[in-house]
């Protein structure tokens, strides 16, 4: 079926939203994803009714969606949102370019899920505000940012250790230093990625921190002039400027409700954000980059020699593949082709290394 697969992201962000609603247990949270569902079906009908298929000839969800299912199962369909929504740019090309190959116009629905998502959240007066806040703080933190760390702390920890462990096994004959080698550069490389991933949540969090601190001094010394900021902030979104005024004289009554809104909205800020603990990041980094960086070294405990120089390359290659397989669920990709390149990438790479070792090792 020509052009089919053109249409297959809108078949799989159906599948996902009534997947989400059908484990939401707020109803009307529930109601609005089966109308997102609905949504994304009518786009994928339109596509059928406009090159004369039936609706028979509609695609079922790829792998890549039903995998997002079984995660889901696993993790909890928090992720399965935050993924769903972490991908907005990738389902919106995909419709771009199936309206432009059938002559179709463009909607502004087409690039716009996570905003259409939103507003129907907030315009709905029957979903509770735990509801709205619960789905903003899925947005920011959960879903695609938690399994794109995953994936890229595995693949950091593969490679890295990967060329070193090859590097040091074409320069040495014995496996006693290759795996001494890739023990250290395991521990080496995690170590590292775990103070890296420390230092950058501090000091985000600190700078933050500085700039809320001197917010709330401005607010102290010149309320006027921080009343007049807020209102302008209600201006900038639309309101006229005698109801923002107003507003912002509320506000202005209760100073931690308005150095939230100043924070918020001139800075950037989200409070919620700076709850994040760095020595959570940084454990995380190092067990992500432990769990890649031991594959390359497994082989070396039990075998010798060239026999486990090709274990180790068999064993990397097979998770490789395995990560380029995962970075589908961000990219839409196939499957075959992310993982192949992975894999061909990391086999280069692992290649120079042994090269460069055999080289220096026959000169010593």
């Amino acid at each position: 079926m020509e052009n089919l697969s053109s249409i297959q992201t809108e078949v799989d962000a159906s599948f996902l939203y009534a997947l989400l609603a059908e484990h939401e247990e707020d109803e009307q949270v529930a109601k609005v994803f089966r109308e997102m569902s609905e949504i994304e079906m009518g786009h994928a009908r339109a596509f059928l009714k406009s090159k004369g298929l039936p609706d028979s000839a509609m695609p079922a969800p790829s792998g890549r969606a039903k995998t997002l299912r079984r995660i889901g199962r696993i993790f909890g369909y928090d992720y399965v949102l935050g993924v769903l929504l972490d991908t907005e740019k990738a389902l919106s090309a995909g419709v771009l370019n199936a309206r432009k190959q059938q002559g179709m116009k463009n909607s502004i629905s087409d690039t716009a899920h996570v905003s259409i998502l939103r507003n129907i959240l907030h315009s709905n007066k029957n979903i509770a505000g735990a509801s709205l806040a619960r789905f903003e703080k899925r947005h920011r933190n959960v879903g695609g940012n938690a399994i794109r760390a995953a994936v890229l702390g595995g693949n950091d920890g593969l490679v890295s250790n990967f060329s070193l462990v090859m590097g040091v096994a074409g320069a040495s004959a014995g496996s006693g230093p290759v795996l001494m080698t890739g023990l250290a550069g395991m521990l080496a490389g995690a170590l590292s990625m775990a103070l890296g991933e420390w230092i950058s949540v501090k000091s985000s969090q600190e700078l933050s921190e500085n700039q809320m601190q001197l917010e709330a001094e401005e607010l102290e010394i010149n309320p006027e002039g921080e009343k007049q900021e807020i209102a302008l902030i209600y201006m900038a979104k639309g309101i006229p400027e005698e109801q923002a005024r107003q507003m912002a004289d509320a506000i202005m009554e209760n100073k931690d409700q308005a150095l939230d809104i100043l924070v918020k909205e001139e800075l950037g800020i989200n409070a919620d954000e700076l709850k994040g603990s760095a020595m959570e990041a940084a454990y995380s980094s190092f067990f992500l980059f432990i769990m890649g960086a031991i594959i390359p070294v497994i082989p070396f405990f039990f075998t010798t020699g060239f026999t486990a120089i090709v274990l180790s390359a068999a064993a990397s290659a097979c998770g490789l593949f395995g990560i380029g397989a995962a970075i589908t669920l961000f990219t839409g990709k196939s499957v075959w082709f992310s993982g192949t390149r992975q894999v061909f990438f990391g086999l280069i790479a692992a290649a120079i290394t042994y090269g460069i070792g055999s080289l220096i090792g026959a000169s010593l």
